[in-house]
C-alpha cells in the first residue's frame, strides 16, 4: 500500500510533531521549561504560516479526505495569526498572575492542529477528528486557572455543553451518511445535485447546523460564550475569541458550500434564522453589560451572525465577504484584548468597563487604540469594519435577501450604542488613577493590530482582493 503524498499537509505535520517534541521537554525540565515552549511554540507556528503562504493551487491528500485549496489557506494563516497573538497576549499575564504551566503552550499549538485540519476537511470523519482534536485541548485552556472558581466553571460548562454539540454534529453527519452513502463532501454534493434535499437528509443538515453553530457561538447555542470569556483567564478568553472563530466559521463555509451546495434552499433557512437571531441577541443582550469582556462576549456573537449574512447569500461574494469580515474582525477583537489585559491596577486585572474612566487624559495612545476598535466593531465609516459589514450585506443584497440585510444594517445602529459608551467613558468622564505598564508581548500585539486596522480602513482593497481569489476555490 503505497504512502499518502504529505506535502499538503506539512504545516499540520510540523505542529503535531512539534507539539509531541514540546510535551517530552515539559515532561524533563517541568515548569523550568515555560519560557523555552512559549518559544518554541511561535516559531512552530511561524514555520507552519510560511509553509502554508508558500503553498499554491488545489491539492487532496490522506485518500481525498484532507484539502488544501485558496479558502484552507486563507483562513489557516488568519488561525496561525490568532493561535501566535494569544501565545503573546498570554505568556507575561499569566506568568505575572502564577496560573502559567508548561502545558498552556502545548495545548494552544494542539488545538491549533485541530483548527487546521478542521478547515481543511474534506469529508465529514476529518472534520470529526479536527474538530475533537481542538475541543478537548480548548477544554482544559478553558479551566486552566485551577485555583479559580470561576475559571473552573467556565472549564465545565464548555466541556458539558462542547460534547452535547459534538453528539448533535456526530448523529447530523451519521442522517447525511446514511441518506446519501457517502461521507466525501464531493460525494454529497453529488447526490444533492438534483435540488431539493430529501426529508431525512433534511434532518441531517439541521443537526449539523446546530453542532457548527455551537463552535461559532451562535445563537442559540450561545449560552456559553459570556461565562466562558468571563470566568476564563482573559488571555485564555482572547484565544478563544480568534484562533477557534476562524477555524469553525471556515469549517461551516466548508460543510454548507462544498458538501451542499444543491440543497442551498434548505439550508439558507437556517443560517438566515441563526443570523437574525445572533445579530438581535448580541446588540441588546450587551446594553446592559458592565463587565468588558462579557461585553465582548456578546459582540462575538453579533459579529458571527453578521458573518453569517455572507454565507446565507451563498455565492462566491459571500464567501468572499465572510472571510473578509473574518480577517477584519481578528485583528479587532486581538486590539481590543490586548486592550482589556492593559487595565491592570495595583497588580490586578480590572474588568469593569468604568475602570476606563478618563483613560484619554491618562494613557492617550491606548484609548485611541481601544477606540478605533470600538468604532470599527461598531461598523462606523470609513474604518475596517465598515467595509467588513458592508461586503456582506452587499452579498445579501445581490442574493435578493433584503430583509436579511436590512435587520443586519438595523441591529449595528443598536449595538453602535454600547461601543460608544466605552469610548464615552474614557474620553468624557472623570479619570480614574492610571494602568500599571503592560507587558511587551500585549503592546505589540495592540500596536500591531491597531496599525492593520487603521491600514485596511484606507486601503481594504488588497485584503479584498486576495479573498475573492481564495473564494473561487470553494465553487
Amino acid at each position: 500500500m503505497a504512502l499518502p503524498a504529505l506535502g499538503p499537509a506539512l504545516p499540520e505535520i510540523i505542529l503535531a510533531l512539534g507539539a509531541i517534541a514540546m510535551v517530552l521537554i515539559g515532561a524533563v525540565q517541568r515548569e523550568r521549561s515555560t519560557r523555552l515552549l512559549e518559544g518554541i511554540a511561535i516559531l512552530l507556528l511561524a514555520v507552519s504560516l510560511v509553509l502554508t503562504v508558500s503553498a499554491s493551487g488545489t491539492q487532496t491528500t490522506f485518500n481525498n479526505s484532507f484539502i488544501a485549496d485558496g479558502f484552507a489557506r486563507f483562513m489557516k494563516v488568519l488561525t496561525l495569526i490568532g493561535a501566535a497573538a494569544a501565545v503573546l497576549l498570554s505568556a507575561d499575564t499569566l506568568r505575572r498572575d502564577g496560573s502559567m504551566r508548561f502545558e498552556y503552550p502545548i495545548l494552544v499549538v494542539l488545538a491549533t492542529v485541530g483548527m487546521m485540519m478542521m478547515i481543511s476537511a474534506n469529508d465529514l470523519i476529518s472534520l470529526y477528528v479536527g474538530l475533537e482534536l481542538q475541543s478537548l485541548a480548548l477544554y482544559v485552556v478553558a479551566a486552566f486557572d485551577r485555583d479559580n472558581a470561576k475559571s473552573t466553571e467556565a472549564g465545565l460548562k464548555y466541556f458539558v455543553l462542547g460534547a452535547l454539540s459534538s453528539g448533535m454534529l456526530l448523529y447530523g453527519s451519521s442522517l447525511v451518511y446514511g441518506f446519501t452513502g457517502t461521507v466525501t463532501f464531493p460525494g454529497i454534493a453529488a447526490a444533492t445535485h438534483g435540488g431539493h434535499a430529501g426529508l431525512g437528509l433534511i434532518f441531517g443538515i439541521v443537526f449539523i447546523a446546530a453542532g457548527v453553530a455551537f463552535k461559532i457561538s451562535a445563537v442559540p447555542f450561545h449560552m456559553w460564550t459570556p461565562d466562558v470569556y468571563e470566568g476564563a483567564p482573559t488571555p485564555v478568553a482572547a484565544f478563544f475569541a480568534s484562533a477557534p472563530k476562524m477555524a469553525a466559521m471556515a469549517m461551516v463555509v466548508r460543510v454548507f458550500i462544498g458538501a451542499f451546495p444543491g440543497a442551498i434552499g434548505d439550508w439558507r433557512q437556517i443560517i438566515v434564522f441563526i443570523a437574525i437571531a445572533s445579530m438581535a441577541l448580541g446588540a441588546f443582550a450587551a446594553i446592559g453589560q458592565r463587565n468588558v469582556k462579557r461585553l465582548l462576549a456578546y459582540s462575538s456573537i453579533a459579529n458571527m451572525g453578521y458573518a453569517l449574512v455572507g454565507l446565507a447569500a451563498g455565492t462566491p461574494d459571500g464567501v468572499q465577504g465572510v472571510m473578509t469580515y473574518m480577517a477584519i474582525y481578528l485583528a479587532t477583537t486581538l486590539a481590543a484584548f490586548a486592550c482589556v489585559l492593559m487595565m491592570r491596577r495595583d497588580g490586578k486585572l480590572v474588568e469593569d468597563i468604568n475602570e476606563l474612566a478618563g483613560l484619554s487624559r491618562t494613557n492617550g495612545w491606548m484609548a485611541f487604540a481601544m477606540s478605533m476598535m470600538m468604532f470599527s466593531l461598531a461598523g462606523i465609516p470609513p474604518l475596517a469594519g465598515f467595509w467588513a459589514k458592508w461586503y456582506v450585506f452587499l452579498a445579501a443584497i445581490h442574493a435578493q435577501l433584503y430583509v436579511l440585510a436590512v435587520i443586519g444594517v438595523l441591529t449595528s445602529v443598536v449595538g453602535a450604542y454600547y461601543y460608544l459608551r466605552v469610548v464615552k467613558v474614557m474620553y468624557f468622564d472623570e479619570p480614574k488613577p492610571a494602568f500599571q505598564t503592560a507587558d511587551l508581548g500585549v503592546r505589540t500585539v495592540l500596536l500591531v493590530s491597531t496599525i492593520f486596522v487603521v491600514a485596511l480602513s484606507f486601503l481594504p482593497a488588497p485584503l479584498f482582493d486576495s479573498a475573492a481569489a481564495a473564494a473561487k476555490s470553494l465553487f
